[in-house]
């Protein structure tokens, strides 16, 4: 697994041994910042459920401005530590770049509101049995009209969120693949309100 594009490209990421992490593969990040296009320009973003860091890492490499990590379990850390060093140094960007949040996303102080692009990639066994509520609770707090989710899940599984609209979906309707979904702020419902 490496960084498929911009500054850092070609750089190794680390990823804890099993099934802990379920890292995005290279091609999916390839279809996803293809499709995102000049808006990772610049943009600040946050990599929740982060594990090893390539959503965010990628695009740092490919001009975001600052990325913030939340993760709560420590051999994932220690990856995702390592490889942000790995990503900083080779890419040459400054180490506030990156910031790490530990601990249990859904406790966290750290506000998510102004975020230009999230990453959503929680632990499957999680989504089949809190889909909604976790994501209701975790969109509540956002205030930023032009924030994109952009949510990893099972291929098989469809997501609603109230106030937002489903802009596209990469990846196959199949249970044992992963694909992603990304939602931007439904402006319509927004402004009747």
């Amino acid at each position: 697994m490496r960084i498929t594009g911009g500054a850092a490209r070609g750089i190794p990421l680390r990823a804890p041994k099993g099934p802990l992490t379920r890292p995005a593969t290279d091609r999916m990040r390839e279809a996803i910042f293809s499709r995102l296009g000049h808006r990772v320009s610049q943009a600040r973003v946050a990599d929740l459920y982060a594990g090893t860091g390539s959503y965010g890492l990628e695009a740092l490499s490919r001009g975001a401005a600052q990325v913030h990590f939340f993760e709560k379990n420590s051999a994932a850390l220690n990856c995702l530590e390592y490889n942000c060093k790995q990503v900083l140094k080779s890419g040459g960007f400054e180490p506030e770049s990156t910031h790490i949040h530990r601990g249990d996303l859904l406790r966290q102080r750290s506000p998510i509101a102004a975020f230009d692009l999230i990453f959503v990639d929680p632990p499957y066994d999680q989504i089949a049995t809190q889909l909604q509520s976790t994501f209701s609770n975790l969109v509540a707090s956002l205030s930023h009209l032009d924030t994109w989710l952009l949510i990893e899940l099972p291929g098989h599984l469809t997501l609603n969120l109230s106030g937002w609209r489903l802009d596209s979906r990469i990846g196959k309707a199949d249970k044992n693949k992963p694909s992603l979904v990304i939602f931007r702020r439904d402006t319509a419902s927004s402004m009747a309100k």
